[in-house]
């Protein structure tokens, strides 16, 4: 049975303006095509007179709710009209087959969302040298240490998800604080959000689709070590916020950081392990650069779910 499909893009800046054009040019060139593209510009009046000009063939609209990416998607999915709503992000391009295979897992009635892949578009044409693939959510893109195809996953990664309206509007939508608002590289709305579609029937499940691909623009100011840094400092502070409200939940107690727990365990040290190996076998410092990151990264990861843990929230309002 084919479902009726709603693709929501946010918005917030003009200095993406090329990119927001090619995402949805993207959607247009689709092998299933959706019912409809929302784009919902987060507070910023002449981008959303701009938009409105430009895009004829969408449905553009303000957000309505509160400033920030997790307002702007829960307006998007109020104006949806789509058993399924798909989040492309601005700054990412779709493949042509992107929507069909998005939607394919709904077929089953227990899967509630599906996560996409996401490559990095590099505007370097490549990453830093020091960069570790296994960092590669820092830019929002797939990572290593992703699971199978069709495996059950926590969360998918923002920039190419989709789910059930029914089960977003129950959950209760994303949460506003969370998120990122303008450049604050802040996160974590679309983990707390599956975790509650989670709490709300044991049976719900998001899948990886790997077939379901975007290319996910990485801009320069992303390929400095600083970004790096920053940016995982502010996945730790997200990360301690999504367990403090999920702390009351009994049944998701033990599922709050297991994603995190078995990176940590399992992905990180490979990392580590073998960077250092490549490092010595081809008396190169590169691999070692990558290992040297991947413990940084997971330092400042670490300090700021301890900063995070210290104060209230929301994360919007930490310094």
């Amino acid at each position: 049975m084919k479902r009726l499909v709603s693709v929501v893009i946010c918005a917030f800046t003009e200095s993406r303006w090329n990119d927001l054009v090619r995402a949805r040019a993207s959607l247009a060139c689709q092998s299933m095509e959706p019912a409809e593209v929302i784009i919902v510009i987060d507070y910023n009046p002449r981008l959303l007179e701009r938009a409105r000009e430009q895009f004829s063939d969408a449905v553009v609209v303000a957000n309505t709710e509160a400033k920030g990416l997790s307002g702007a998607r829960n307006s998007g999915v109020a104006r949806a009209s789509g058993e399924i709503v798909l989040f492309l992000d601005d700054d990412a391009v779709a493949d042509t087959q992107w929507v069909r295979y998005m939607t394919e897992p709904f077929i089953h009635s227990d899967v509630v969302g599906v996560g996409g892949m996401a490559l990095p578009k590099w505007d370097a044409g490549q990453p830093p040298s020091w960069f570790p693939e296994e960092f590669l959510w820092v830019v929002g893109c797939s990572y290593v240490g992703l699971p199978a195809d069709g495996d059950y996953i926590r969360n998918p990664i923002g920039s190419s998800m989709g789910f059930r309206r029914a089960s977003i509007v129950d959950s209760g939508g994303f949460s506003s604080g969370l998120g990122r608002i303008g450049a604050k590289p802040v996160g974590g709305e679309e983990t707390e959000l599956s975790m509650r579609m989670r709490q709300h029937s044991a049976n719900h499940r998001v899948v990886l689709c790997r077939k379901a691909v975007v290319n996910h623009r990485v801009t320069l100011e992303r390929h400095r070590l600083a970004y790096f840094m920053r940016r995982c400092y502010w996945e730790g502070v997200s990360k301690s916020v999504i367990v403090r409200r999920q702390s009351a939940r009994i049944n998701e107690h033990a599922e709050r950081l297991h994603t995190e727990k078995s990176y940590v365990l399992t992905v990180l040290p490979a990392g580590v392990s073998q960077g250092i190996g490549t490092a010595l076998r081809n008396r190169s410092l590169r691999p070692l650069g990558m290992s040297l990151a991947i413990v940084g990264g997971l330092l400042a990861t670490c300090v700021g779910y301890a900063r995070g843990s210290l104060v209230p929230e929301p994360v919007r309002n930490v310094a």
